[in-house]
């Protein structure tokens, strides 16, 4: 394998936050597994490399997936998006936490009232799926808590009757992300500050995710795959969900250094939470030895 700081664009400071222990692919895989934001784009900006990356996987026959852990959209809006954005994408390419709660809530609690906390598209996609859901903390089994920007008192108060003075709902989550990352550094607080209020409250803990790190959103996109997890790799800019995901599946992994995780913030983990690879730049999943073959060079689009 070619040692990362023998690849295209990859620092001094890379190599020596990985003491040595991390290198980049000299191999392709069969699949790819790519988180979204932070990972392919950042806010309405391609990420450097990732458009030639998708197209010359695509080119290979290499089966592609996206995911996210962001419930605030439905696969079809991130379908537009990735397309507009160049690189032409079916919805059905996308598991996101729309996907995975309403899966879960269908497989295993087909019969239950949830009350979601959430927006539209997950309010939406459980309305089609033939979920019953309510706002009245008597008739509650699930109260999901997700990313939702008009969360306030009256749906936390919700879910605390429902909870704590019912005792008869249980708390799950579409994701486990405290915050999710804005262009030039700022974010917004993500589904964990509404697990945070409404565990705060009733002394309730979360019971199941299906956001990475947890394994139900990976196992739907393994069945989407077909393939087995030691011929995929996960890579994204998270190491305690996209990162976490892929270890505890046995899955390679890559973490690109283009969202929230740095080379610093590497230095400073156990071995343990390390990935596969490290990446300045998404399209070093490229192994070296290929570049020049696809007339790719450093620092292009």
């Amino acid at each position: 394998m070619s040692q990362v700081s023998e690849n295209p664009g990859m620092s001094e400071d890379i190599e020596a936050s990985s003491d040595g222990l991390h290198e980049a692919p000299d191999r392709l895989y069969e699949g790819y597994i790519f988180d979204l934001d932070g990972t392919i784009y950042l806010g309405d900006e391609l990420l450097p490399g990732a458009k030639r990356l998708v197209l010359k996987l695509r080119e290979l026959v290499k089966r592609v997936v996206f995911l996210s852990n962001n419930p605030t959209k439905d696969p079809e809006t991130y379908a537009e998006k990735l397309t507009g954005m160049g690189i032409e994408t079916p919805a059905s390419d996308i598991v996101n936490t729309v996907v995975s709660m309403t899966q879960w809530l269908s497989q295993n609690h087909p019969d239950a009232t949830v009350f979601p906390i959430a927006e539209k598209p997950l309010i939406h996609a459980l309305k089609e799926a033939g979920i019953k859901m309510s706002e009245r903390a008597e008739e509650i089994d699930f109260v999901v808590a997700s990313y939702d920007r008009t969360f306030d008192y009256r749906k936390l108060q919700i879910a605390f009757d429902a909870i704590w003075y019912h005792k008869r709902a249980r708390l799950v989550t579409t994701n486990p992300d405290r915050y999710c990352p804005f262009p030039g550094g700022r974010g917004e607080p993500d589904a964990a500050a509404i697990v945070a209020a409404i565990e705060a409250c009733t002394g309730a803990r979360c019971e199941t995710n299906t956001g990475k790190p947890d394994p139900i959103m990976l196992d739907i996109v393994m069945d989407l795959t077909g393939l087995e997890v030691t011929d995929c790799v996960m890579t994204g800019d998270r190491l305690y969900t996209d990162i976490r995901m892929a270890l505890d599946a046995g899955m390679p992994s890559a973490v690109v250094l283009t969202g929230e995780t740095t080379a610093e913030t590497l230095a400073h983990e156990p071995a343990s939470n390390k990935p596969t690879y490290i990446l300045e730049r998404i399209d070093q999943l490229i192994p070296q030895h290929l570049w020049e073959q696809f007339g790719w060079i450093e620092d292009g689009e």
